[in-house]
């Protein structure tokens, strides 16, 4: 296992890539969403923490890494800059949590649920598999995505750790 040197955090709204042996993490995936992308070929990983579904529904879209639909886009294009092909990548989702109890059935309030929505069909679209994922629930989650084999480590107070 790789060192805490290695380690790279990716913070709210933000995104990066690595190759093997880093390892990306990102905390405090609520209603956020953790897409982790990685190609076993060239062993490059990478990660983004994205907090909204679509950039065209709001006006102060500039942070591209905050939105599910450009966070995607870029996140590839930086793998891609560090040899990944396109076509090997996989996906791996975590977090789209219902942080609060309320009336689920405002489609405004549905955040989290509306992210992974969002995730998946961009993925769709982009022709890149989804080949795990561990979202929905009440409760947040930390992330950590190793380059070297991707293993995508998932840990939650009171949920202990999970690998996909």
């Amino acid at each position: 296992m790789p060192g805490k040197a290695n380690m790279i955090v990716v913070g709210m709204a933000d995104l990066n890539a690595t190759k093997s042996p880093g390892v990306l993490t990102t905390l405090g995936l609520g209603s956020c969403v953790g897409i982790a992308l990685y190609d076993p070929h060239m062993k490059v990983a990478g990660l983004a923490h994205i907090m909204l579904p679509d950039s065209k529904a709001i006006h102060n879209n500039s942070n591209h890494a905050k939105f599910a639909d450009t966070a995607l886009v870029k996140l590839v294009a930086q793998m891609e800059r560090l040899g990944a092909k396109r076509a090997s990548l996989k996906a791996k989702i975590a977090g789209g949590a219902q942080m609060f109890a309320f009336n689920a059935t405002n489609e405004n309030l549905r955040v989290g649920d509306r992210n992974v929505e969002a995730t998946k069909r961009i993925l769709k679209e982009m022709g890149i598999p989804l080949i795990a994922e561990e979202t929905g629930a009440s409760f947040g989650r930390t992330v950590e995505l190793y380059a070297e084999d991707g293993k995508f480590l998932i840990k939650a107070i009171g949920q202990g750790i999970r690998v996909l």
